[in-house]
């Protein structure tokens, strides 16, 4: 098909918005908890072939003879027509969902996430995005009774699914069912690190004080298991990112300016298999990249051996490099990572 080098082409050029708008992005020392006490805004999507998602790899690529397309609004309506065309693409209609949501056109993220759950209905992590989109698509940001069932069905199929797990958690808080609430997010303090259990407990203890229960005994916020769970290691890639200190007493940098931590294919294409973006203020981070900060619904992090790591502050906020931007060095780890990857911008 003529549009889908192009499309291609346009829907990478869009990262930087796309990350600037991510949902999930988790401010330093709370990694995931602080990511979604509210409920996030879902995007980073725009990194799949229109109606080809396969093209995505290197090797399908082929350059064609077509015109680029104009603007973002182009290369969607050109995923749009695509899927009219053929609609029995999941992946396409997931994409399509986290385009509209980017733009924050969410009853059209609802209705595309809705199609790519006809074919594909067990997969639990694209239940979850459904049910989030249409919290976000609802005019008060409410899980309604079927966006909770989405929820509940993935928590069954994926019962180690923290997403879900947390979102439940607000479903039943929404609804004033605050004891069941606080048993939701509960179950989750086994499965996480030190820092976020901190988090997560605050939110346990003031769904417990509206349900007229005491607080959580001391002991019930540690993990279960003789040894701490580490969430980098079992569930993603820790990393930490600081600035040089001499680099930063030479040089003023405005506190707002944005910080983008990517990981990607070691030797691959640009794109990113995760990523999160911070402020300059929030340094040092302390962060948990892992795969519900990806971009692309089929390439998950933990399912590579190896990513290439590196942060880079953009005063522009856009992800895509541009001249000025700051960089670390990148560094290439093997997967799953036993220690944190420290990154150092400026030295």
């Amino acid at each position: 098909m003529t549009y889908l080098f192009p499309v291609l082409v346009a829907i990478a050029a869009a990262l930087a918005t796309a990350a600037m708008l991510w949902p999930l992005r988790k401010p330093s020392r709370h990694v995931y908890i602080g990511a979604i006490v509210v409920v996030p805004l879902l995007v980073l999507g725009l990194y799949r072939v229109v109606g080809t998602p396969a093209a995505l790899d290197p090797a399908a690529l082929q350059p064609v003879d077509a015109e680029m397309p104009a603007s973002l609004d182009e290369a969607i309506a050109g995923l749009r027509a695509e899927l009219d065309r053929n609609p029995a693409q999941p992946d396409g209609w997931v994409l399509l969902g986290r385009s509209y949501a980017m733009m924050d056109r969410f009853a059209e993220a609802r209705d595309s996430y809705a199609e790519a759950l006809k074919f594909v209905p067990d997969d639990a992590g694209l239940l979850v995005e459904a049910a989030q989109a249409r919290a976000q698509a609802d005019p008060d940001s409410r899980f309604d009774d079927e966006a909770l069932a989405m929820l509940r069905k993935a928590a069954a199929i994926e019962p180690g699914n923290q997403r879900a797990s947390w979102f439940i958690g607000i479903a039943h808080r929404q609804r004033g069912e605050d004891a069941q609430a606080a048993s939701a997010w509960e179950a989750l303090l086994p499965k996480v690190d030190e820092a976020t259990a901190l988090a997560l407990r605050q939110q346990i203890d003031a769904a417990r004080e509206a349900a007229g229960l005491p607080p959580l005994p001391a002991a019930a916020a540690a993990p279960t298991s003789e040894a701490p769970v580490d969430v980098a290691s079992t569930e993603g890639l820790r990393v930490r990112v600081a600035l040089d200190p001499d680099f930063a007493s030479r040089v003023r940098l405005r506190g707002d300016a944005t910080v983008f931590v990517i990981a990607r294919v070691p030797g691959g294409p640009p794109m990113p298999i995760a990523v999160e973006r911070h402020t300059l203020q929030d340094l040092p981070l302390d962060i948990v990249l892992d795969d519900g900060d990806g971009p692309m619904p089929t390439q998950k992090l933990s399912a590579l051996p190896e990513v290439e790591v590196f942060a880079r502050i953009s005063a522009s906020g856009d992800a895509a490099r541009q001249d000025g931007d700051l960089e670390s060095a990148a560094v290439r780890v093997a997967l799953p990572a036993p220690a944190p990857v420290e990154l150092v911008i400026g030295r």
